[in-house]
């Protein structure tokens, strides 16, 4: 047993070797056990990545194809759906640019950056700061790291930051009431300039600040380690913004949104280790809260079930893979 897993309550190696998820078990071997293993391309032949790619249109996008309504701008959609599915080749197959749908994808994603270096759409025409984030950390974990539209866009963020070092989201720094801000984010409207004077959001930091952390050089900056500091002193904290407010989102591993693991992975690749108070008291949480199975659940919220569903144990899947590449990271082996 590897000195990592030492530190858990039990052994999550079984269930995921164990899973049936090719992509899981790949990794597993790849990242946990540093196994020998085939090319990541051999996962970019699986039936089920080629069921996606050839979904994909001509422009490079996906098409979205849940409830539409009139929004601006009119990309929306298919940016959204883009990034969703982009994310999930890169973040779970692997793929980066060298793989020509990937590359596609990211060209069709920088066909809707700003002249500024922001990605406006997901909010309208307002500034998406945690969009923002997200999807240059997507791009460069797929390999544009070092492309000038990522580097304008990495830019931006940092000039769009609070006075205290941290992001939130700009429109939020306004006492807007619900149809003013429906209003603002509907339609066409210019955007609003953030108060910088109000605090910042760990929720939207954490966005933010996962395209700092994914890059190698601009994680090491001064003003990236302001945010990270920001970030993890909140951990188990409200925040201080009425979205997201609660401090239980913390504990809610799903989809992209932020919570105490995404925020952690962040902390881990710039830097911070076990020796932090505060990545300890992350660290401990987790071992805390594995299940006897040796997994972890995609949600802590007190009176939250999870469905026991097919989707719901793939997710499991992933979320312990993801805590366990933390440990491997921080302990290392023996």
């Amino acid at each position: 047993m590897e000195l990592w897993q030492e530190r858990l309550l039990f052994d999550p190696m079984p269930p995921l070797l164990a899973s049936g998820n090719d992509a899981v078990k790949y990794f597993t071997n790849r990242d946990l056990l540093k196994k020998r293993v085939e090319p990541v391309s051999s996962l970019w032949l699986l039936p089920e990545v080629q069921n996606i790619l050839k979904k994909q249109q001509p422009d490079g996008s996906w098409k979205y194809h849940g409830m539409q309504r009139d929004c601006y701008p009119k990309h929306f959609y298919s940016l959204f759906e883009t990034w969703r599915v982009l994310r999930n080749l890169v973040d779970e197959y692997g793929f980066t640019k060298e793989h020509s749908s990937a590359e596609k994808a990211a060209e069709f994603i920088f066909s809707c950056q700003e002249a500024d270096g922001d990605f406006r759409g997901f909010l309208g025409n307002q500034y998406a700061t945690y969009y923002t984030g997200d999807v240059l950390a997507l791009l460069i974990r797929a390999g544009y790291e070092n492309d000038s539209r990522t580097i304008r866009g990495l830019e931006w963020l940092l000039a769009m930051r609070q006075d205290d070092g941290g992001w939130t989201i700009p429109i939020l720094t306004h006492n807007y009431g619900r149809e003013k801000t429906h209003q603002l984010t509907s339609r066409y409207a210019e955007p609003v300039e953030a108060d910088r004077s109000k605090p910042f959001s760990h929720n939207w930091t954490d966005m933010a600040l996962r395209a700092f952390a994914a890059h190698p050089k601009y994680r090491k900056s001064e003003e990236a380690k302001k945010a990270a500091s920001l970030l993890k002193a909140q951990f188990f904290l409200p925040d201080y913004y009425s979205s997201y407010h609660a401090a239980s989102y913390w504990v809610r591993f799903l989809f992209w949104w932020p919570n105490l693991l995404t925020a952690m992975e962040s902390l881990t690749l710039m830097g911070y280790t076990a020796d932090d108070p505060d990545m300890m008291k992350g660290l401990k949480w987790f071992v805390g809260n594995q299940e006897a199975n040796g997994l972890w659940k995609t949600t802590y919220v007190k009176g939250k079930m999870e469905p026991l569903d097919d989707r719901s144990r793939e997710r499991r899947l992933w979320v312990t893979l993801r805590v366990c590449r933390i440990f491997e990271r921080h302990f290392g082996r023996s």
